[in-house]
């Protein structure tokens, strides 16, 4: 019998579940809405939050708390820019400071131009900054890739994505957070969904507003992962026969098949 049109079944121990999330609105858009070349402006590229990008993290962390989202999260991987950071943070940082709890700060008070209390790391989960996932690579302070006008390559933002995914997919954490950059996600993600519908195509690939979460399944489909399930389970091993009713029922002839 033929599968059903679209569908397609994959082993859940060869998949992860990665929640993806655009920083909120930085300084750096707002001057881009003006002049398109402000982007490309070495003053705007470790560019903090705005006021509003501020109330978009609080409405995406209200959102992943009412989902119960916010308990499953097992990592945080975050681009090591200011509005990233900020907006990760936010997001999935820890609960509130209170009397008698005394836990390390994920995020110092009033840092770049917040006006922002401090967040606390009380019951969240860890976070880790990656290369991998910038919106563009700077290899020191002195940013020597950095070029006036000149940007990365479309190209190559694509593949620095994919090394980011085959690198991801070595994490033993099966479902995670990543809070990164447009760019960085359209590039990456328009790799896939060429054999989807059309409609789960443009899910996939078109681009994310600020502050946006989409949530999507990673598969391996080259096993490449070898963990094993940690839900699978291989069944009873009785003594005498345990054969299904179709097998038991030809169970003649497919002996008779085998000797």
């Amino acid at each position: 019998m033929a599968t059903t049109p679209g569908q397609t079944l994959y082993p859940l121990h060869r998949s992860k579940t990665i929640h993806l999330v655009r920083h909120a609105q930085g300084i750096h858009n707002v001057e881009g809405e003006k002049d398109h070349d402000a982007y490309l402006s070495y003053d705007f590229l470790d560019a903090h939050l705005t006021p509003l990008g501020w109330q978009q993290v609080d409405h995406l962390r209200k959102h992943v708390h009412a989902c119960g989202l916010s308990k499953k999260i097992e990592l945080v991987i975050v681009s090591p820019l200011l509005r990233t950071m900020q907006t990760a943070v936010g997001v999935f940082g820890g609960e509130g400071y209170s009397d008698g709890i005394n836990v390390p700060p994920l995020m110092v008070k009033n840092v770049g131009k917040s006006q922002r209390a401090a967040i606390s790391s009380l019951n969240c989960p860890p976070f880790i900054a990656v290369e991998l996932c910038r919106e563009q690579l700077i290899e020191n302070d002195e940013d020597i890739l950095w070029k006036p006008d000149v940007r990365e390559e479309k190209e190559e933002v694509a593949a620095r994505g994919m090394e980011f995914l085959n690198w991801l997919w070595t994490r033993e954490e099966k479902e995670v957070a990543v809070v990164t950059h447009s760019s960085f996600l359209f590039n990456t993600l328009s790799a896939f969904g060429n054999d989807c519908h059309p409609t789960m195509k443009s899910e996939i690939c078109t681009h994310f507003a600020n502050c946006e979460l989409r949530s999507v399944v990673l598969v391996d489909r080259g096993m490449i992962g070898s963990d094993p399930s940690t839900t699978n389970y291989p069944g009873k091993i009785p003594i005498g026969h345990d054969l299904p009713s179709d097998v038991a029922n030809g169970k003649h002839s497919v002996f008779n098949d085998s000797f």
